[in-house]
């Protein structure tokens, strides 16, 4: 006969089973919501144009993967090569400049008292609630007053900027950054360009590398601002590029879905492998914020 302690682990383990299974089966459906369209994505570049209508769309037919790449490849005289290289520089050079930007903002509300900054903080935080696609229209307007529209500058300054990674920058120097080691510093004689320099930026490592990823990401992935700033698809990015494919398909002399499908898959490729090359510095400052 079970005593009453024993009576009350025993009442208490079925509620407890029967989250983990509701957790289990949650975090199951949403690997399938999250893995399904890219699986799709695999099986479809695979197929020709017949095979894409007339095939099931979750299994393989004719293995035609490598015509597919070619047909993008030398398509219009190899613009993806192009517009490849077009989303790199924008979103390299942007995320790099949205870096070394987002942690001197960062470290200046994090290490430094001057009148303003609260609201100065409370204004990085409040931006957040205004969507990135409201301001294309402002942008489009200031840039086409000072002659920058359709110029790698139209697409280039604004991502220079970001609340958003101002914010997260902040956090990192809040939990990174001893006020101890600045003042020390500030001590032995060394000026604050030094100070953030040789210290901030060093110790700032994985802070900079998590902001820096995010931005590329950001910016790699931005399609109103380019649509709206950019005429020739000479500087267009592969998102756009890749939008105007889809758009043009029914007035194209051939069916560009098999090439708008591989195009999607190779404009993810970039993205996956710089996400696995920085994965260390990722996982990193993610538990650094958690602790935070």
């Amino acid at each position: 006969m079970k005593n009453p302690a024993q009576r009350a682990t025993t009442a208490g383990a079925a509620p407890a089973r029967r989250s983990n299974a509701l957790v289990l089966l949650g975090l199951a459906l949403f690997t399938l919501y999250s893995v399904a369209p890219v699986w799709w994505l695999l099986v479809s570049v695979t197929k020709n144009q017949r095979d894409l209508l007339y095939s099931n769309g979750l299994w393989f037919a004719d293995f035609n993967l490598l015509d597919n790449l070619r047909q993008v490849l030398r398509y219009n005289d190899g613009i993806f090569f192009r517009w490849l290289l077009n989303s790199l520089l924008y979103a390299g050079v942007g995320a790099l400049v949205c870096t070394v930007v987002a942690i001197g903002a960062g470290y200046a509300l994090s290490r430094f008292r001057f009148f303003g900054r609260g609201v100065a903080l409370g204004a990085v935080i409040g931006s957040f609630l205004i969507p990135y696609a409201m301001l294309t229209l402002p942008l489009y307007l200031l840039f086409s007053r000072i002659g920058l529209v359709n110029s790698v500058w139209a697409v280039l300054i604004p991502s220079f900027v970001s609340p958003f990674s101002v914010y997260l920058a902040k956090v990192y120097v809040d939990g990174a950054i001893p006020v101890e080691l600045i003042e020390a510093a500030r001590i032995d004689g060394a000026g604050e360009l030094r100070i953030f320099g040789q210290i901030v930026l060093r110790m700032m490592t994985t802070g900079g590398a998590t902001v820096f990823l995010l931005a590329f990401v950001q910016n790699w992935n931005q399609f109103f601002l380019p649509l709206t700033m950019l005429r020739g698809e000479e500087q267009w990015t592969l998102s756009l590029g890749l939008f105007a494919w889809n758009a043009k398909r029914d007035e194209a002399e051939i069916d560009l879905s098999a090439l708008v499908l591989t195009g999607s898959l190779l404009s993810i490729v970039p993205l996956a492998v710089f996400m696995v090359a920085m994965q260390r510095y990722w996982r990193t400052g993610v538990t650094l914020g958690s602790l935070k």
